[in-house]
């Protein structure tokens, strides 16, 4: 079964399933970290880092307040990813080299068709990524609640501004998507092919997880920046930054120093390797199932399969 774009839809949406499951405890306490109040002089941090934000977010809500906002992505994550994954198939189709020339991608076109990925999930990504970081900054199990999930906040933000409200740091979300998606899956591809031998053989389980964890801490490594950016935007009430990412950047640099684009970088990178092998772990073995239910033959080696057709032909 050629790759095609079907299939990565199908075993994209798949794979995005496992990477909320595992990685969204994580990602709740990057957001918080993130949007914590500015202490005054002399005051001490709300959270002193990582573990001190998930030790006061287990005592004060229970591990289910690690789950706060999972609703949003984990509705929206298999047509996220799928689109993702789609996306990525379309772009290594246009970028990549023609089937005829029988050439290997380059690490250039890896790029450039992960990047281009990055441009078809934003009018889903924005609005769920601002559903769930508005969930996951109510904290405490007595302190007063604005929302009670996600559907709610959908119709208290329409209310408020519309769909505009609705949408709001949706620039970032490109800003952020498209290299990261870029680096994303050319360290995968690049350390797939590396692992396979250029697709001679599946890889392994072990070498998928590797490759996978790899390509989800080089995502965040150049996503991280905007990422920040986009949750204090997206959790700003509505007025503060009138111009968008431009005050936002403008304050944080002014008030926090270039440092606080990386805040929240420990549970990103945490939650990155074990969040993203589980997708491609979902993506691969989706992916094997699909070729066995369609064509069993596909696993065999492509000089093999060359033989096995020949002797069918004569």
């Amino acid at each position: 079964m050629a790759e095609s774009a079907f299939e990565y839809f199908i075993c994209g949406g798949f794979g995005g399933i496992c990477t909320v499951v595992v990685g969204h405890p994580l990602d709740t306490i990057k957001v918080r970290l993130q949007t914590m109040p500015i202490p005054k002089a002399g005051q001490v941090p709300l959270y002193n880092g990582t573990f001190d934000c998930l030790k006061k977010t287990v005592r004060n809500e229970g591990f289910r307040g690690l789950y706060k906002g999972m609703g949003a992505p984990l509705i929206g994550v298999a047509p996220i990813f799928a689109i993702s994954f789609m996306g990525y198939g379309v772009g290594k189709k246009i970028f990549g080299p023609s089937k005829e020339s029988n050439q290997k991608f380059t690490f250039g076109q890896y790029f450039i068709a992960g990047a281009f990925s990055g441009i078809f999930t934003t009018l889903i990504m924005a609005p769920g990524e601002r559903i769930k970081c508005l969930l996951q900054i109510q904290q405490g199990a007595n302190a007063p609640k604005i929302y009670s999930g996600p559907v709610d906040v959908v119709k208290k933000l329409y209310k408020e501004g519309g769909i505009r409200s609705i949408y709001r740091g949706s620039a970032a979300t490109i800003l952020r998507d498209v290299p990261a998606s870029g680096m994303y899956f050319l360290t995968y591809e690049a350390m797939k092919d590396y692992i396979t031998d250029y697709g001679q053989h599946q890889p392994s389980i072990l070498g998928t997880i590797a490759a996978g964890g790899s390509a989800g801490i080089a995502n965040w490594l150049v996503g991280m920046p905007p990422d920040v950016l986009k949750s204090r935007l997206q959790t700003a009430p509505e007025g503060k930054y009138p111009n968008g990412m431009r005050d936002v950047f403008k304050i944080l640099i002014k008030t926090e120093g270039i440092g606080a684009l990386y805040k929240g970088i420990v549970p990103v990178l945490l939650r990155a390797f074990p969040a993203n092998a589980a997708c491609f772990v979902g993506f691969e073995l989706c992916k094997q199932f699909l070729q066995f239910l369609f064509h069993r033959d596909t696993q065999l080696p492509i000089d093999e399969r060359a033989s096995t057709e020949t002797k069918i032909s004569s």
